[in-house]
């Protein structure tokens, strides 16, 4: 269409949005003004074809050029209201410094107050002459909602001003919600809510009596919680103006909704059901959570990347598919896009999708509306997707139509082409269906192929321009290119058959009453579970042979629960008692079946099956501990030993519970272990304690849903680390539901009595991450002594600083490997001192995430120095060479395993005996080659000759290099100590 277009000056400028009712919510400040655009400026049908729209646009153009040449702004940029590009707003920076609200703008919002006949622009007619469906125009009540919105805006305006004006509580409570909806990506967007919609919401509920001046704040941020969970927004509307006493009936409010305009035209059948549960999910927040919930409500972030369990970007700049409609449609080109989007994920995933959000921010930040519409598909399209259970999302076969059904039948082969099959089943039943096959550990794939296939197949993407976010971590767990964890079916069965074996002996005066798991690898979240070893078995696997066998083979505890006659009661003499029977045990087992073990002083090692179990046992005295048999005085009389094994029993238990509830735990742990040893936290935080923390993620998701994915796990591990108030507040983490209200009073006393100890002497053990379990209510087992709040205050900073960097990788458009391995590299020169090790003589080489260098920039201007360098030892080869081979037989090799050898640890025992008052050591126990040094205080008098001349730290780290000579590649000095007086 042609039309003349004259700019008159606006009729008026008022004050609107938040700032004229005092309700801003901060950190965002701004203030809107509303510009009622003048009557001349328009012909009486400037509502048909987009010319309202265009007219709108070159309005504000010409107030942009003039406010541009003022100094009193600093700058003038577009934007659009809730990301409709077609009704651009001006955003204006003043010149001057506010220091009070930093980052102050002004929103200039046109308003188009009796500009257009009401009656023209009701939902049944057609305003865009292009849409046609044969000779009949169709209707068009999203765009004529778009206009009306313009049309009520003042009046909507000055409603929520006299709701508001002189009710303190009523403000508070908006406040209150609009925070709560500004942490929730998923609703605070433009097809659900916003605050000018909240705020209508509530002045709604004042006219309908809903809400009265008696209710507080919180109490009226319930009752709009309850209002929005219970009313369909999206199917009912929420109408303006609203209807009187007598329009009641059914037909004079379908009559009234026709001349009247609905609010909530925004929100989408898609959005809605997000919203309530997210409502629901508030509101239990407020029943079950301490404090009423007020952190995971107004504090806890429930951004797209830690809500959804799949997240995907779609790459559409330039995609000609996206525009093949027209720019002229009852809804924007870029929502009927995400409509089909949504319609083809949801009819290709069925049951395995709870909720599915499609996203398009088409309006980015420097979003210019003078280049044109078709310049807005930069921003990558966003998929959110929430599985319903784990078992359903991995679910291999999906079953289609019966065969009889023909023209069903038919529809499903059009839609999945050649992945549908006919199949017979073993009910018998003929249906059409799709299967996905695929290998043990990696069903969480499944989703990913199919929505790669679907969006290829029916919107012809590519899969460069997919990006689903699942696999990006699993590198990290790969052993030599395979997931160890898929032998852990055979490790399973080889340690039900040494069970049965082992309580079946009976030449041994020791009942054993049961046999049970300790290690990690037993309850799938050891990061590297052992894989069968081809000499660790009664019969040597000679075919597994081969260049790469490992010298050294990891041991797995199994702890023996045993009955006999009287023990000891000295701890040295119970020990030695422990180890004769363990003797007799495996003289037994080689007696008998002809398993292979060995014994030294401490410990007795079994192997079969390709592994090696380290036998533990329990004694009578420790398995009273498990019926709580024992008052105060007897309790002193158990070893330490025995306690930890009555400890590690109940966590391995418990953990092993929960892995078979949650399926996706065991992968999530993994990561959180491996994140932890690659930035050389191995000494600062025990394994179980990570079980611990990824625990309290399933137990107590709120605000969030149960995590369904291993990166949205390990995403909300890292938030939890970097975010939990640990110097006020201990972590509970009740595992089997069974802590009562006393067994909460007493950890709650007892960490007030571990933070009052601190504060009395600082010297004192600190548990600065206090973790209480049923079994463990004073948080003694795994966070005693580490770690300390120097360690902790810098583990949390890692934490921030990957789960920020996780968060971009998941949202932003990154598509290489190098991103997401940064979350895994570790910045050398954070520390001291460095010490690089030869990755070759690591017991596992093929652990090593990647070679370690210190960046060489560090050394310019005489920041750092090299202090030694070391050559390989060859007394040490972490695999068999054919040298060892050669002329030995198969039992002798054997006998040059070395069970649990690790030269790391025996080097770090040797440096933190040696130097632990001067230094102390981070390292990664899973395989990597660098060790961080970190000097401690030290007073000047102590050793003021030494240090004073420069020599004391070089000649020290000197020490230290030649201590592992062989092992230690390269030692550097990046900080000299300081000296605390």
């Amino acid at each position: 269409d042609k039309a003349e277009f004259k700019f008159k000056k606006p009729k008026s400028i008022e004050i609107g949005g938040s700032y004229s009712i005092g309700c801003i919510a901060k950190p965002d400040v701004n203030i809107d003004l509303l510009l009622r655009l003048p009557k001349e400026c328009f012909h009486e049908k400037d509502y048909l074809n987009y010319r309202y729209h265009a007219k709108r646009c070159l309005y504000l153009c010409v107030i942009k050029k003039h406010l541009k040449s003022s100094s009193s702004i600093q700058k003038v940029e577009w934007s659009a209201l809730q990301n409709e590009a077609r009704k651009p707003v001006l955003v204006v920076y003043p010149a001057a410094n506010l220091g009070e609200v930093p980052g102050l703008f002004i929103r200039i919002i046109p308003t188009a107050t009796s500009l257009f006949d009401l009656s023209k622009l009701n939902m049944k007619r057609n305003n865009v002459r292009a849409l046609n469906a044969g000779d009949d125009p169709q209707p068009t009540p999203i765009y004529n909602c778009s206009i009306l919105e313009d049309m009520y805006l003042e009046e909507k305006s000055n409603f929520i001003k006299k709701t508001f004006s002189g009710w303190k509580e009523l403000g508070e409570a908006l406040i209150l919600l609009k925070v709560w909806a500004r942490l929730r990506s998923s609703i605070y967007v433009h097809d659900c809510l916003n605050g000018f919609l909240i705020s209508i919401i509530v002045s709604y509920l004042v006219a309908k009596n809903k809400i009265n001046r008696d209710m507080m704040p919180m109490g009226i941020f319930r009752a709009t919680l309850k209002f929005i969970e219970t009313h369909p927004l999206w199917k009912h509307g929420l109408y303006f103006p609203m209807s009187d006493q007598n329009a009641s009936s059914k037909g004079n409010e379908q009559l009234n909704s026709l001349t009247r305009f609905n609010l909530a035209f925004r929100i989408s059948s898609v959005a809605y059901p997000e919203l309530q549960d997210e409502v629901a999910l508030t509101l239990r927040c407020l029943e079950k959570c301490r404090d009423g919930g007020f952190e995971e409500i107004f504090t806890t972030k429930i951004d797209n990347a830690a809500k959804y369990d799949y997240c995907i970007r779609l790459n559409l700049k330039g995609n000609s598919e996206v525009y093949s409609l027209g720019f002229c449609l009852d809804e924007e080109c870029w929502r009927v896009y995400e409509q089909d989007v949504h319609s083809l994920l949801n009819q290709g995933l069925t049951d395995r999708a709870k909720f599915i959000r499609v996203i398009w921010r088409n309006t980015y930040s420097d979003f210019n509306v003078e280049n044109g519409l078709s310049a807005l598909d930069s921003e990558p399209l966003f998929v959110g997707i929430s599985v319903s259970s784990v078992e359903k999302a991995f679910r291999i076969v999906d079953i289609g139509p019966n065969a009889e059904k023909k023209d069903e039948a038919l529809m499903f082969r059009k839609f999945w082409g050649e992945k549908a099959e006919l199949r017979r089943f073993q009910d018998g039943k003929i249906a059409e269906s799709t299967v996905w096959e695929s290998k043990q550990g990696t069903r969480h794939l499944i989703l990913k192929r199919i929505i790669e296939f679907l969006l290829g197949r029916h919107l012809s993407l590519s899969k460069k321009d997919i990006v689903p976010v699942v696999d990006q971590l699993d590198f990290c767990l790969l052993h030599d290119g395979k997931d160890p964890v898929s032998h852990s079916a055979k490790l399973l069965g080889t340690f039900e058959e040494l069970s049965k074996r082992l309580r079946s002996i009976e030449d041994v005066p020791l009942k054993i009453s049961s046999v049970q798991p300790l290690d990690s690898a037993f309850r799938f979240t050891s990061v590297f579970p052992p894989e069968p070893h081809p000499l660790a078995n009664k019969k040597v696997d000679v075919a597994r042979l081969h260049n790469l066998t490992p010298f050294c083979v990891q041991s797995l505890e199994v702890m023996i629960q045993a009955c006999s006659g009287n023990w000891p009661m000295d701890d040295v003499l119970i020990e030695k008692t422990k180890s004769v029977f363990l003797l007799k045990i495996a003289e037994s087992l080689q007696d008998n079946w002809g398993i292979t073990c060995t014994a030294t002083e401490e410990d007795v090692d079994v192997f079969m099956g390709g592994y090696a179990f380290r036998l533990r046992i329990l004694h009578e005295r420790g398995l009273s501990l498990v019926n709580k048999e024992i008052g105060g005085d007897q309790m002193k009389r158990v070893s330490s030993a025995d306690k930890m094994l009555f400890v590690r029993s109940q966590h391995a238990s418990m953990i092993n519970g929960l892995q078979f509830r949650y399926p996706i735990f065991g992968p999530v742990v993994r990561l959180a272990k491996r994140w932890l040893a690659s930035h050389l936290f191995s000494a600062c935080l025990a394994e179980e304690a990570a079980e611990l923390l990824v625990a309290y993620l399933f137990l107590k998701p709120l605000p969030f849903n149960v995590p369904c994915s291993r990166i949205t796990g390990f995403l909300r591990f890292l938030r939890l680390l970097a975010e939990h108030d640990w110097a006020f507040s201990p972590l509970v983490v009740d595992i089997n539901g069974d802590l009562s209200q006393n067994d909460e009073k007493e950890i709650d006393d007892n960490f007030t009595q571990s933070r009052k100890a601190y504060e009395e002497n600082t010297q004192n053990e600190s548990k600065a991450m206090f973790l209480a379990t049923a079994y463990d209510k004073a948080s003694e087992a795994w966070t005693r002594c580490s770690p300390n709040p120097l360690e902790l205050k810098r583990l949390a900073a890692y934490a921030r600083s990957s789960a920020s960097l996780l968060t971009k990788l998941i949202l932003q458009n990154q598509t290489d490997s190098r991103g997401w391995e940064c979350l895994l590299r570790t910045p050398l020169s954070l520390y001291d001192a460095v010490i690089l090790l030869h990755g070759d003589r690591l017991p596992y080489p093929k652990r090593l995430l990647f070679t370690s260098e210190l960046d060489q920039g560090i050394f310019l201007g005489g920041k750092g120095r090299h202090v030694a360098h070391g050559n390989a030892s060859t007394c040490f080869h972490p695999f068999l060479l054919p040298s060892d081979m050669k002329g030995s037989s198969l039992e002798q090799l054997k006998t040059k395993l070395m069970v649990n050898f690790d030269p790391l640890r025996c080097f770090v025992g040797d440096v933190e005996k040696g130097f632990s008052n001067r230094l102390k050591l981070w390292y990664d126990s899973l395989g990597g080659d660098a060790i961080g040094l970190t000097w401690e205080r030290s007073k000047k008098p102590e050793r003021e000759e030494e240090e004073t001349d420069g020599k004391y730290p070089v000649d020290l780290l000197r020490n230290i290099g030649e201590l592992g000579k062989g092992f230690v590649r390269d030692v550097y000095l990046l900080k000299a100590p300081r000296l605390s007086s």
